[in-house]
């Protein structure tokens, strides 16, 4: 393979898809183990399963899950605060600051409308959302009364009515998620919707002085600028200390051996945990003979390919085949103890292994709910991580083309149906193209919708964003699912901007909220 398409495997052609993984043959000078062991990536077998078998592996696994695709995320815990005063009327002289609320009443009532307009957001909320119970404070003595509360949270709400930067300071001290809301006129005028910028923010100078807080944590009145800030904090959350199977091991496109995945472990604290492809082998044999396995796959095919708008065009055993690697990979899933997993090396690899291409077993999972990348590229993976724990729904792993008059393509074998995280777009079930093997879904995306389009650059410091609309679903004889996206900015402009190379697509537009999570990695979002 090409070294600019792909791993450089010496042949001189290129393919969209890898042809092996890491090579840890005679051309290594590292075993496999001592290799993971040096950059840090643990294998399953150190997770307390010595002999990785079928039989071990699927002791206690249940029924394919249908669980809603939220219950897979964990809550953002949110604490709101009330900051105030109550001053005394002193003679001849200035006694109170800006603000409506200058009285305990006052606050007692601006605490009910708080409790009042977050009862609402929780309901508005497409993503899991604890609010802990409304606290006021007029005093940093009364905010350490509050430390329990504050530990148990991710996120505090400070509700800037009044009070000064002492209490600011002993909130940022909890090392949590600040955000401030301030009112001009949906309810009593806040002391800090005048001075937030020039006193907090500035701290008295010209420029941002604050390393964790920045405008962007400022909101006014607005309830829904504070739920997408809300969204896009319960997506980093649940991104950050992922944990992913790479079967054949983490790679990254066209990178040096173990420097990205390095890079995703210091920024995300992912967890990387490899199975090896002797090891995948053995189980998929072990699986083969199991005559309840088979009989399930089978089934399962059956039912899936009765599905509206379902076509099959290739062979039937390499979709029965699909269905019982995604046991595979469901029971490997569940002994780990996560929901992500990856393949390195998807085609000439596996095929041998599971006699069909990975293509609709990844589909079928990102459909369930579970994240499943092919190619093992941490380059990338990161944004689908965060992309769906944002939005909620599947997400799609996708090769670029180049930009020309508004347009580009985008197109992958290995695209999720339920793309909406409801709704089955229809799909034709082909052959993987390149081989002509396997089963992958060629998915009928929804023509004019809005997508989020995330670009990663190899360094892990630049993420450049783009919001698109669907215009077609061809069938150009490129991967099987594609798209032709149309967006409103300059070509010349997108293709001097992008980076890396694999691209990630979501339905709908989180672009506000990508950029929210990531100063929190301390990546640059480059938004087009």
């Amino acid at each position: 393979m090409s070294k600019h398409h792909g791993n450089d495997n010496g042949g001189g052609q290129t393919w969209c898809c890898p042809q092996g993984g890491f090579s840890f043959g005679a051309k290594s000078a590292l075993s496999r183990r001592s290799f993971l062991k040096g950059v840090g990536y643990t294998t399953l077998g150190t997770l307390g399963l010595k002999d990785i078998t079928w039989k071990n592996l699927s002791a206690g696994v249940a029924a394919f899950p249908e669980e809603p695709l939220a219950d897979f995320r964990m809550p953002l815990r949110v604490k709101p605060i009330l900051l105030y005063e109550t001053p005394t009327r002193a003679y001849q002289t200035s006694w109170r600051s800006w603000g409506g609320i200058q009285t305990q009443a006052k606050a007692e009532e601006e605490m009910a409308r708080i409790r009042g307009e977050l009862s609402a957001l929780k309901k508005k909320a497409d993503f899991p959302l604890e609010f802990l119970p409304v606290s006021g404070a007029k005093s940093s003595a009364e905010i350490d009364r509050l430390k329990k509360e504050l530990a148990a949270a991710d996120v505090i709400i400070v509700y800037a009515a009044g009070g000064w930067l002492d209490r600011f300071k002993k909130l940022e001290e909890t090392g949590k998620e600040l955000i401030f809301f301030c009112r001009h006129r949906s309810g009593p005028v806040y002391l800090w919707y005048e001075i937030i910028s020039p006193r907090y923010l500035r701290q008295h100078t010209d420029h941002l002085a604050l390393e964790r807080v920045d405008d962007s944590d400022v909101v006014i009145d607005n309830q829904e600028e504070l739920l997408w800030r809300l969204r896009s904090l319960g997506g980093w959350k649940n991104t950050m200390g992922t944990k992913i199977i790479a079967v054949g091991g983490p790679d990254a496109w066209s990178q040096p051996r173990g420097v990205v995945p390095k890079l995703v472990e210091d920024k995300w604290n992912f967890e990387i945990i490899t199975v090896s492809y002797d090891e995948l082998g053995q189980i998929i044999k072990e699986a083969k003979k199991d005559p309840a396995v088979v009989k399930k796959a089978r089934q399962r095919a059956s039912e899936y390919l009765k599905i509206p708008g379902t076509k099959l065009e290739t062979e039937l055993s390499f979709v029965q085949n699909a269905f019982l690697l995604e046991d595979v990979f469901l029971a490997l899933m569940k002994k780990a103890g996560c929901r992500a997993i990856t393949i390195n090396g998807c085609m000439g690899t596996i095929m041998p292994l599971a006699e069909t291409s990975a293509c609709l077993t990844l589909s079928l999972l990102n459909d369930a709910g579970y994240l499943a990348f092919c190619e093992s590229d941490f380059v990338v993976i990161p944004a689908g991580v965060l992309l769906h724990n944002i939005s909620g729904k599947p997400v799609f792993l996708n090769d670029p083309t180049y930009p020309h008059e508004g347009i580009i393509t985008l197109a992958h074998c290995t695209a999720p149906r339920k793309m909406d995280g409801k709704t089955m777009e229809p799909a034709r079930i082909l052959t993987h193209f390149e081989s002509d093997y396997g089963a992958a879904p060629k998915v009928e995306f929804r023509q004019g919708q809005v997508v989020t389009n995330i670009i990663p650059d190899f360094a892990s410091k630049r993420w450049v964003g783009l919001t698109g609309r669907i215009e077609e679903a061809p069938f150009l004889p490129i991967c099987r699912s594609q798209i032709e996206v149309s967006f409103t900015k300059d070509s010349e402009l997108l293709a001097r901007r992008m980076p890396g190379f694999h691209w990630m697509t979501g339905y709908g537009d989180y672009i506000r909220e990508v950029g929210y999570a990531l100063r929190r990695a301390k990546i640059h979002w480059d938004l087009l």
